[in-house]
C-alpha cells in the first residue's frame, strides 16, 4: 500500500493570485502529461504529481485559461486520489476497500480486482512493519507448498494464494503485500466462543474439531507444522460446517523449531516451543486441543476432558503424533458418546446493529 503521499492540492490552497502566470507552453505541456497518467515508482509519481499540480492550478493558469485549468486540476486530483487507493502486483491491481482485521503482525484490507473480465474479491494482507516482510514471504511460500505438495483435496482447509509482491512507498520503504481470494460467511472460533460464553454443545464443536484435524493433517503430510493454531487463526462456515485454517507465516518445517512465539498466547505453547526444540504434528494437536476444549468449556463430559487431556500432556513424546489416527479415534470417541454422526444445523448469531 502507498503511503499517504503529498497532500492534494485545492484551489483554496494553491499559489495564489499573487502567482506567476504558467507560461501557455508550459501549461499545454502538462495537460499532454496528464492523459499519460503517473510513472510507476512511487517517488516518481509524487514528483510528477506535484508539478503537474504547479502547473495547472486555476490560480496560475494563462489568461484566458482558469476554466480549463479548474477542470484538468480536478481530474489531476482525482486521478492521484485513485492512485493512492489501488495496489499493483504483477498480476492484478488491486483497488483497496475497508480495514477488515488487524491481525498480530499485518493489517488486511478487502480489495478487488478483475480477472478475464470478472470482477472478484480478495484480501490483502500488508504488514505494518516493514522488517515483518520476511514472515510475509515465508507464508506466501507456505501456502504455494501446501498448494503443490499437499494432496488437492484438501485445498480449502487453507487460504488461496492469488500472488505475493513487493509494494513500494513514496519514503522508499517497501512492504511484502500477500493476496489472497476472499473468504465470506466464516468466523472465527474467537467468535464462536464469545458467541456461547457458557460453552459450545460438544456436538456441534465435534465438526470443528474433526475439520481442524483434517487440516492439520494434511499439512503434516506436506511436512508443514502450522505452528499457531490459535481461535482467532481458525475460521468456520456455520452453514457449509467448513473450515479454513489462516495465518501461516509462523508454520515451520517438521523438525525445526516455531520461527516466532506470539507473546499473547505465551501461556498455551507446549514446553517444546518455549524450549526451542523441533516442533512436531503433536505441538500442533497440543494447540488445537485446547482451542476445542476452551471452546466446549465446563460442558465436556469426563470421558471428551480426558481425551483432551492426553492430546496436552508436557512431554511431546507423550502426546499424539498422527493427526488422522487421532481424528479416527476421536470419531470412535464421539460415536460411544452420541451414537452415529448425524448432521447438526449450526448458526451463529445475527449481529448487533451498530
Amino acid at each position: 500500500m502507498t503511503a499517504a503521499g503529498p497532500r492534494p492540492a485545492t484551489a483554496a490552497a494553491g499559489p495564489g493570485p499573487a502567482a506567476a502566470r504558467v507560461r501557455p507552453a508550459d501549461f499545454d505541456a502538462a495537460l499532454a502529461a496528464l492523459a499519460d497518467g503517473f510513472p510507476a515508482d512511487p517517488r516518481d509519481a509524487a514528483r510528477h504529481y506535484r508539478r503537474l499540480a504547479l502547473l495547472l492550478h486555476p490560480d496560475t493558469a494563462p489568461a484566458g485559461r482558469t476554466d480549463r485549468a479548474a477542470a484538468a486540476f480536478a481530474r489531476l486530483t482525482a486521478a492521484w486520489h485513485a492512485r493512492q487507493q489501488t495496489i499493483a502486483g504483477p498480476r492484478h491491481t488491486y483497488l483497496l476497500g475497508p480495514v477488515l482485521a488487524d491481525g498480530d503482525l499485518a493489517t488486511l484490507r478487502t480489495a478487488r480486482y478483475d480477472h478475464d473480465g470478472d470482477r472478484r474479491a480478495a484480501v490483502l494482507k500488508i504488514p505494518r512493519q516493514p522488517r515483518d516482510n520476511d514472515l510475509m514471504e515465508h507464508e506466501a511460500d507456505v501456502l504455494t507448498r501446501l498448494r503443490t505438495v499437499g494432496e488437492a483435496r484438501h485445498r480449502a482447509y487453507a487460504p488461496t494464494l492469488i500472488e505475493s509482491f513487493r509494494q513500494r512507498h513514496d519514503d522508499g520503504t517497501e512492504h511484502v503485500v500477500n493476496a489472497l481470494a476472499a473468504l465470506t460467511g466464516f468466523h472465527t472460533l474467537a467468535e464462536v466462543a464469545a458467541a456461547h460464553p457458557g460453552g459450545l454443545d460438544p456436538r456441534d464443536a465435534a465438526w470443528m474439531w474433526r475439520r481442524l484435524l483434517t487440516a492439520l493433517g494434511w499439512a503434516h503430510r506436506a511436512r508443514l507444522i502450522h505452528g499457531a493454531v490459535f481461535p482467532e487463526h481458525v475460521l468456520i462456515h456455520p452453514e457449509m460446517h467448513g473450515l479454513v485454517l489462516v495465518d501461516w507465516c509462523y508454520a515451520t518445517a517438521t523438525g525445526t523449531d516455531l520461527p516466532v512465539l506470539l507473546h499473547q498466547h505465551a501461556g498455551s505453547y507446549p514446553p517444546e516451543a518455549a524450549a526451542h526444540l523441533p516442533a512436531t504434528p503433536a505441538t500442533d494437536i497440543h494447540l488445537a486441543s485446547l482451542c476445542v476444549g476452551g471452546l466446549i468449556g465446563d460442558l465436556a463430559p469426563a470421558p471428551l476432558r480426558a481425551f483432551l487431556r492426553g492430546c496436552t500432556l508436557p512431554e511431546q513424546h507423550r502426546r499424539p503424533q498422527d493427526a488422522w489416527r487421532l481424528l479416527a479415534e476421536l470419531d470412535d470417541l464421539l460415536e460411544r458418546l452420541y451414537g452415529p454422526r448425524t448432521f447438526r444445523p449450526f448458526t451463529m448469531p445475527a449481529a448487533r446493529p451498530a
